[in-house]
């Protein structure tokens, strides 16, 4: 490097190397004043080092600095070579029983859900793999960076705090000793003399704000006038921009620009909004002292890692207090001045604070009260600063109050709770007239600074997340001045955003509403923490209670006067309330004093408190009426909302409704507003609840004044009212329920908190079955993101696993069915009618009733045992009578049918509650509750109105009420069982209703025997039903292909057997003379566009097929081959590592030629109009040719010709003579292939001269009947010829990425490798999935093979046949070698299967001008086996011969003796170079395993070629049929026979392919070449926890910018290498565009097609090509049978065989592309992704 530098610079690299540390640091310990002596030696030094030209090297920079400027340091401390000195000090030093590791962004961090006390709590990979964790329910999470592990903190974990590696050094540390014993006296004097310095001078040059001038004890003698130009890096300004302005400023490329941006992203730092980059103009000298600066902090951080005893120093250097008092140590001056530092330098010191205060513990709590002092600077500099939250030393606040100790001693010494709340408080200045929050519009530059403003509520949080279990008397005090103050902050949101009702116009500003949600939002799980504060101490829970109460009587104070009071009187009752009508005053959803008052209220209940010490608590001077005014304004305002009163109010009332209700919030809202209701109640007559209740939802004249209903019916015409109020009626019915039935939290009702759950989780899957992330989502969490459902989940409801698709589920238990109750108070309005639904149709399923009555309750707790009096009550049965009576003259009144639903509910609900009191009673009581009694009485003299009871009893009758009949039913059997219970008590109920009981019997037995016969007709509609949509489901299944175009190889049925009549008992043959004849079966097929019916001939129109041609590696073993230049590259041989060929897929649907050239066309003028119209992209890409198949819209870019058997066209001419054997018909075809030489030669050389003499040698060499002038006549018609040009070009341009030319010769080549490698990757296919080979292939499949092979075969008709017989001749010169053809690959280097199958299709053209008789078949037969041949000889060169102790000496079938004199002949020729000669057996069966796959696919090729059906044998799964292959094929089983057979030519053949020169080179070991049966591609293997995948991709750094972390680090899943994706550091050029890494590879590795998994996203995605793309479900499934895209839950994940393999067969099968366009096709959101850019 040394040498490439400018020679002054070498000058001063010399004189900075002669520096010796080892003399340096004698100095300094002989000097008086160290201070001045280093800083010289700095001034001196520094800037030299860090001040070098444009170009910096910072790997010499570090060197350099390490040798002049820290070497000397680490002299001094040590007093000798730090070699040496470092390891002394670290054998002396104890280990520590704490990790301590920093974590870098995107590292996985593991948290126990068990065993933290707090989510924050996480141990890093190591530690968790070494705990007891590793086997308890934990999450999985990413780091954003900048946390630490927190093993070895006993704080931190209730169990295991250790793992196996830290559990070690815990044994001595009972006693807290102090590190420094471990030290020598001068260590530790020399120790602190330097850090302090070094520390000091850090710190000042850090926070040094001149750009000129350095502190006087740094100025150098000689300035130099170099200044550099810093540009600092924000959070606001997109890469885009600060590309765009670098290019224009500094007049630099693009590629320049996209680097230093991504610098100035890691590293410098300031901005935000609209301000510009901040750039700062600095001399260099400062420059290089800021950077020797952030130098010195790593390196003491990495110092203090060799000792303890080093770190205490470290700690007492930085927190001793300067000369200046207060807020002078080092610390504080780095902590303060915190914002105006740079990225870079904040990441820094960071670092250097959590390795050494945060991991001394009694550094830790010294540091904790400095950080709480100045706490409120810091969030105010965090606030206006404009970095995120990890970039700010505000957020070390989770490190230091998450733990327990210290933020207890924080409470209490420092008033911690109370600072927070003020500073919070501080920054919210908007108040209204009566001293609320008010939030003006929430423009992007409010909420930034609100969501700054809430981190704090996150600190109050970690305050409080661990409870206290003693308390002193100090924390007592300190908590209750915090909770003041936090009864401060209650209310000013006590009544925030007020709203009143818009009448006559829609209003037209919506008002601001989020801020406060949001505000309510984070509080509530601090609210819900306070309450379990308060509730572990009785003392702070009266406290605390009282000054609720007290705070919201000053709230209210402001509220009440000016309201007139009025009474109201119904049934003899009256009570005094105020006039208010919440449609028309103010009214506001957020209460947060009344409600903590409930959760307090329902404390005193739960802990008994209310019990123990009623004198000590103010229950007597509770108002009822004043507690219940709000939450019922609340409630009345929702009814309201669901009347549709409010619709004038926009959507921000209705957004405000459904948090209110919604998981998040309901738990400190709507829960607590109906607690406060039953609170209220609890404590007043029910009467005057009722009242108070009628009056606010203004319904109190309609149930006061009787005939008021019919009155009112008749008067008002207008339906909307009428509407609305039943909506009300309907609505005050279902709040009555709520406050009878909702007792299930703890305090309320005696359960504990499982029943609570289990009972949301009940009536969760009462609606349906629900997978788990769904059914947490309904729950809510606490604190701690826990919902407590696993403990109960397994006694609620069975678990369901999910199939290659879907997830699983979870079903509820039937016998939980009992306890649903159909007005559950978390149902929204459409869950309510899915689940009364579901319950209904599961009743019907089980022959039951469908009547849901009300579940048995628990009994309320005592403080709220006056409750259930509300049902008996007068002004109850009132209501409940006339809503019946309503019903029962049903015409007169305006009445619904579900108020009548929840009146018989009520009823319900109040006769299982006597029921209760009945079997619970004891001897003295009496039973109070007497509804059954109070129901049975008819009205009073005036009215007479009949008893509710027989009212029922009509009912039960009426027509019009069929769907409540089981109900009602249900009502009278209970009221019996009741009365029954009742006849032991001496008061007996009117007699007149027993004989209605009576008739009732006698008439409900007709009716049973009436609803049997229809429930029989039922049942038998549903039997007949269900067969039917059996036999559809038959039909579906067997035709699959119809429904579902997917290439599922083992979905459908339909036979390769072309059902033509052929005797079983004959052996089939698929070629050679011998060959099978089938006689010729006619094709009709339909065109899918005109639908018109056509035969398929030779000489009519075309048909083709839709088909896909695509670039395929799937069966590469060599990915790195790379063609330079596809304009002269010569595909004619394959080689056998296939490294890229050329796939045909089709869809299998049908078109005429003509139709789909005008579909096409459409197509194509359609993406015309779409450019101009806008620049999105479609699925297809119609430059490339692409469009979607008009019937089943899969991608295809070409179409493949309907073609008859085209050997049947070409061979028919007689075979007269006999048929030549082999060596016979080589001779012939040489001499022909000699004779066409010689004629191209003469034609190429024109010299008519010499004409005479050449017919003379002509006619010499001319062998006998072969015509070389004669051409034949094609026999297709124009349309199929354009349409074989069509395929041949489409194919041709796919396969060599080269621009279309029809005339190229390399068409031809390229049609019979399609044909060829098409032929190998579903022989692959089916081998990989031990299918048979002939067996029930799909449809399409079977199609496609048919046409690909028969174009191939007749694609030389429309090429040049000179080119097609050049092509054959050179093919051929590779197995039997000529003079003419010299540069050929060796036999090692060629397919056999594409060779065979380009000599098979190529051989016609030589054929057709040969008149001597030879036929087609003896050809094909003849070069069948001359290949064969060729591979035994290639399976035996590179056959590996291990001994496998199978050593059988003497051969003993007549198979194992042929191959070893093959072997033994082989030997001979290559000269011995050949590995000894292995055992007969062994190279039998390597040849038999070799020769597999290229039996199979040429049994599929000559199938598909001459259409011989497949030997029933084939068709079946199991054995290897390598014998029905050999006959198939008419091969001999001995495939020795046919060297033995044709030993003459044979032997001369092997003896030229062993020759050549690279077969000795592989050979003798210098080149490699490929073995075979050549393995099959597997995707690569993935680990079966994801978290090590996630571990390994965090230490991947992005190979572009020096170890910097990746962001979106992928894997490839061909062939596992890792990317730096979604980055413009990785950016490579590609064709002329800019791609992301991803792209890119898809080039080099999949020839365009991409398989990759997002690692942090844990998502799979599809690439193909540049323009498309999709994202498919990972293979990683959580315990509950999920994914996790976006890793957002954090469930352990594993992988999923199935699903995994289901990706490698989509792979396999070429399908990707096609699954690409259906998801493109199916979200429109994927078209508009920049995939390229990945």
């Amino acid at each position: 490097m040394a040498s490439e530098l400018e020679p002054e610079v070498q000058a001063i690299d010399r004189s900075l190397l002669e520096c010796s540390a080892e003399e340096i640091a004698g100095k300094w310990l002989q000097a008086t004043d160290l201070t001045r002596e280093v800083y010289q030696h700095l001034a001196h030094y520094v800037p030299k080092i860090y001040c070098r030209g444009p170009n910096p090297f910072p790997q010499k920079e570090d060197m350099l600095a390490q040798h002049v400027l820290l070497g000397p340091m680490e002299w001094y401390l040590c007093g000798e070579d730090p070699a040496f000195g470092f390891p002394k000090l670290e054998q002396a030093n104890k280990p520590s029983h704490l990790c301590g590791r920093v974590f870098k962004v995107g590292e996985p961090t593991y948290s126990c859900r068990d065993c933290a006390v707090d989510p924050t709590c996480v141990l890093c990979m190591e530690c968790f793999l070494g705990s007891i964790h590793r086997d308890h329910r934990y999450r999985m999470t990413t780091s954003g960076g900048g946390g630490f592990c927190d093993c070895g903190d006993t704080e931190a974990w209730k169990e295991g705090p250790y793992c196996q590696k830290h559990e070690l050094n815990t044994s001595e540390i009972e006693e807290e000793e102090d590190p420094l014993v471990h030290l020598s006296e001068d260590v530790i004097a020399r120790t602190y003399n330097i850090f302090a310095i070094m520390f000091r001078y850090a710190v000042e040059i850090l926070t040094w704000e001149k750009e000129s001038e350095l502190p006087a004890d740094l100025e150098m003698v000689e300035k130099s006038d170099t200044y550099y130009c810093m540009l600092f890096n924000d959070e606001v300004h997109t890469y885009e921009q600060v590309i765009y302005t670098l290019q224009k400023a500094v007049n630099c490329t693009q590629k320049e620009a996209i680097g230093f941006a991504t610098t100035v992203d890691r590293d410098r730092n300031t901005i935000r909004q609209t301000k510009p980059l901040k750039v700062q103009v600095m001399h260099s000298s400062i420059v290089a002292h800021q950077n020797f600066g952030l130098k010195l902090l790593s390196w003491l951080g990495s110092i203090i890692g060799y000792s303890d005893g080093l770190r205490r120093i470290l700690c007492q250097v930085g927190l001793q207090e300067g000369p200046d008092g207060e807020n002078s140590s080092l610390v504080d001056r780095l902590m303060l001045s915190d914002s105006k530092l740079w990225k870079g330098a904040r990441s820094v010191y960071h670092q250097l604070f959590m390795s050494s205060l945060l991991m001394d513990l009694k550094y830790k709590k010294l540091f904790a009260v400095r950080f709480a002092k100045n706490y409120e600077r810091l969030q105010s500099d965090y606030v206006t600063d404009d970095h995120d939250r990890e970039f700010s030393v505000a957020d070390l606040s989770v490190q230091i109050f998450t733990v327990p100790s210290l933020a207890r001693m924080l409470i209490t010494e420092e008033n911690l709770m109370s600072i927070i709340i003020k500073t919070f408080m501080d920054h919210l200045r908007h108040r209204d007239a009566q001293g609320r929050f008010q939030f003006e519009r929430y423009t992007a530059l409010q909420a930034f600074k609100f969501r700054r403003v809430q981190s704090l509520i996150l600190d109050l949080k970690y305050v409080l997340i661990s409870k206290p279990t003693e308390w002193s008397d100090e924390l007592r005090q300190k908590f209750l001045e915090g909770f003041d103050a936090f009864l401060e902050l209650l209310k000013c949101m006590q009544g925030m955003d007020p709203i009143t009702r818009q009448v006559g116009q829609h209003i037209e500003m919506e008002p601001e509403w989020e801020a406060a949600f949001t505000l309510q939002m984070k509080l509530t799980h601090v609210i819900s923490m306070m309450q379990d504060w308060c509730a572990s101490d009785e003392k702070v829970l009266i406290e605390a209670y009282k000054k609720c109460l007290a705070v919201l009587m000053q709230c209210h104070g402001g509220y009440t006067d000016g309201e007139q009071p009025i009474t109201l009187s119904i049934c003899g009752h009256s009570v005094e309330t105020i006039r208010y009508c919440v449609s028309q005053e103010k009214v506001s959803i957020h209460l947060p004093v009344s409600r903590l008052l409930a959760g307090l209220h329902v404390l005193l209940s739960k802990s008994e408190v209310a019990y123990k010490f009623p004198e000590l608590l103010p229950l007597s001077e509770l108002s009822p009426p004043m507690l219940i005014e709000h939450p019922l304004r609340c409630l009345v305002l929702c009814a309201q909302v669901h009347a549709g009163m409010w619709r004038r109010n926009g959507f921000s009332l209705v957004n405000q409704i459904y948090y209110y209700h919604n998981v998040k919030c309901r738990r400190e809202m709507f829960d607590k507003d109906v607690v406060m209701l039953q609170t209220g109640v609890s404590m007043m007559d029910p009467n005057h609840f009722l009242m108070i209740m009628l009056s606010r939802f203004e319904l109190y004249q309609i149930f006061s004044t009787p005939d008021y209903g019919k009155r009112f019916s008749s008067e008002i015409t207008h339906k909307d009212v009428v509407q609305q109020n039943n909506t009300l009626i309907e609505e005050m019915l279902y709040l009555i329920i709520m406050l009878v039935g909702e007792r299930f939290s703890p305090g309320v009702g005696q359960v504990n908190a499982t029943d609570e759950i289990k009972r949301e989780i009940i009536h969760q899957l009462s609606i349906k079955p629900m997978a788990h992330s769904e059914l947490v989502k309904s729950l809510p969490e606490d604190e701690n993101k826990e919902t407590g459902m696993e403990s109960v989940i397994e006694a609620v409801a069975h678990f369901r696993k999910p199939g290659l698709t879907g997830r699983g589920m979870y079903e509820l238990k039937p016998e939980c069915a009992k306890e649903f109750n159909l007005y559950f108070y978390h149902f929204s309005r459409a869950e309510q009618s899915k689940a009364e639904e579901a319950q209904r149709k599961l009743k019907r399923q089980n022959r039951e009733d469908t009547a849901l009555p009300p579940p048995v309750l628990p009994p309320f707790c005592p403080l709220f045992a006056s409750l259930v009096n509300i049902l008996q009550s007068d002004v109850m049965l009132c209501i409940m009578g006339t809503i019946l009576q309503w019903a029962v003259e049903h015409n007169g009144y305006a009445w619904s049918e579900s108020m009548l639903q929840r009146v018989l509910h009520l009823i319900g609900m109040a006769l299982q509650e006597e029921k209760q009191h009945l079997e619970n009673v004891t001897e003295e009581h009496v039973v109070t509750f007497t509804f059954t009694q109070k129901i049975s009485k008819p009205g009073e003299a005036p009215k007479n109105s009949p008893s509710i009871l027989a009212m029922l009893e009509t009912l039960q009758n009426a027509p019009y009420l069929e769907v409540h009949k089981d109900m009602i039913r249900w009502i009278l059997k209970t009221f019996n069982a009741v009365k029954k219970m009742r006849e032991s008590s001496p008061t007996s109920p009117v007699a007149e209703t027993e004989g209605t009981i009576m008739e009732e019997s006698s008439r409900d037995k007709d009716k049973a025997e009436r609803k049997r016969k229809a429930e029989i007709a039922r049942l038998r509609r549903e039997k007949i039903m269900a067969q039917m949509s059996e036999m559809q489901r038959h039909f579906i299944d067997e035709n699959k292909e119809l429904f579902q175009q997917t290439l599922e190889l083992d979905a459908s049925t339909s036979a390769v057997l072309d059902n033509s009549p052929v005797a079983s008992d004959m052996t089939l043959t698929a070629l050679g003379p011998t060959q099978t004849q089938v006689p010729e079966q006619r094709q009709f097929v339909t065109c899918i566009l005109c639908q018109e019916e056509q035969e398929v001939k030779v000489e009519s129109r075309a048909m083709v097929l839709a088909a896909f041609v695509q670039r395929s590696t799937v069966l590469s073993k060599n990915r790195s081959k790379f063609i330079q230049d596809p304009e002269k590259y010569d595909p004619l041989f394959m080689h056998p590592d296939l490294s890229c060929g050329t796939h045909t897929s089709s869809c299998g649907h049908i078109m005429h030629a003509h139709c789909w050239q005008r579909y096409f066309d459409s197509v194509q003028a359609k993406e015309q109009r779409r450019q101009q119209r806008l620049r999105l992209h479609t699925s297809y890409d119609v430059e490339n040719g692409e469009f979607l198949c008009p019937l089943c819209e899969c991608l295809s870019n070409t179409v493949i010709p309907l073609l008859l058997p085209p050997r049947n066209i070409f061979n028919n001419r007689l075979n007269f003579s006999d048929q030549p054997n082999l060596t016979q018909w080589i001779r012939t075809i040489s001499q022909q292939i000699k004779a066409l030489q010689f004629l191209r030669k003469e034609e190429s050389t024109p010299n008519n001269a010499s004409t005479k003499n050449s017919e003379n040698v002509d006619e010499l060499q001319l062998p006998e009947r072969f015509r070389p002038d004669f051409r034949p006549k094609n026999p297709y018609s124009e349309s199929i010829k354009e349409m074989l040009t069509t395929f041949g070009t489409a194919t041709y341009k796919v396969g060599l990425k080269v621009h279309p030319n029809e005339e190229d010769p390399r068409v031809p080549i390229m049609c019979w490798g399609s044909c060829a490698y098409t032929i190998q990757s579903i022989e692959r296919i089916l081998s990989d999935e031990d299918k048979p080979l002939f067996g029930p292939l799909p449809c399409r499949l079977d199609d496609c093979l048919r046409s690909l092979t028969r174009f191939a075969a007749a694609h030389w008709t429309v090429a040049s046949l000179s080119v097609v017989q050049g092509h054959f001749c050179k093919l051929f010169a590779s197995l039997v070698p000529n003079d003419s053809h010299e540069e050929l690959p060796c036999i090692l280097d060629i397919d056999m299967f594409h060779l065979l199958v380009g000599l098979v299709l190529a051989f016609p053209a030589l054929q057709c001008q040969d008149f001597s008789g030879i036929s087609l078949g003896t050809g094909d037969l003849h070069i069948f086996h001359l290949v064969t041949m060729a591979h035994i000889i290639q399976i035996l060169l590179t056959s590996c011969t291990e001994e496998n102790g199978m050593d059988q000496e003497n051969p003993t079938c007549e198979e194992e003796s042929a191959v070893l004199a093959l072997y033994k002949t082989l030997h001979q020729y290559t000269g011995s170079a050949l590995k000894e000669i292995p055992s007969g057996w062994h190279l039998w069966r390597s040849v038999r395993a070799g020769i597999m796959p290229f039996l199979k696919c040429s049994a599929l090729f000559f199938h598909y070629l001459n259409g011989v059906p497949s030997p029933p044998d084939i068709q079946v799964p199991g054995t290897s049929h390598f014998e029905h292959l050999c006959n198939y094929l008419s091969l001999p089983n001995n495939l020795f026979c046919l060297f033995q057979e044709n030993s003459e030519i044979m032997n001369s053949l092997i003896e030229s392919w062993c020759h050549n020169s690279e077969v000795k080179r592989y050979l003798e070991g210098e080149r490699d070449a490929i073995r075979y049966p050549r393995e099959s591609n597997k995707l690569i293997n993935l680990p079966e926890d994801y978290s090590s995948l996630i571990n390994q991709a965090s230490n991947f750094s992005c190979p572009k910018s020096g170890g910097d972390k990746s962001r979106a680090p992928t894997l490839c899943l061909v062939c596992g290498s890792l990317l730096c994706s979604q980055s413009y550091c990785c950016q490579t050029e590609l064709e002329g565009e800019d791609v992301g890494a991803c792209t890119a590879h898809t080039y080099s590795c999949g020839s365009g097609v991409g398989i990759f998994l997002r690692v942090r996203e844990c998502q799979v995605l599809f690439l193909a090509g540049k323009t498309k793309g999709c994202f498919y479900s990972p293979p990683y499934l959580d315990d509950y049978g999920e994914t996790d895209q976006g890793l957002r839950r954090g469930n352990p994940l594993h992988l999923c065989k199935e699903r995994f393999k289901k990706i490698q067969k989509l792979w396999h099968q070429h399908s990707v592309t096609e699954e690409i366009g259906h998801a493109q096709e199916a979200n429109q959101t994927l078209v508009g992704i920049d995939w390229q850019h990945l």
